[in-house]
């Protein structure tokens, strides 16, 4: 390697004007939804009916504290 392909190499350090990219929260919720959904489909097909309705049934104390929440602003 020559002193003029340094700057091609990949053992250099990023630039400083280059931050590593963030993830948007949407994003992040997004995605966390999505994989919630999987899960719960996979439970369905995995256990059945059981697997539609424990996984709303647990999930009950969790959308109430959301509600509360919500409502208190």
């Amino acid at each position: 390697m020559t002193f003029a392909d340094a700057p091609n190499s990949s053992h250099t350090s990023p630039k400083p004007d280059e931050a590593p990219k963030k993830k948007s929260p949407d994003a992040v919720i997004l995605l966390a939804v999505a994989l919630l959904l999987l899960v719960w489909g996979l439970a369905i097909f995995l256990f059945g009916i059981p697997g539609l309705y424990i996984p709303a049934l647990a999930s009950v104390p969790l959308i109430w504290i959301v509600l509360i929440a919500i409502s208190r602003g």
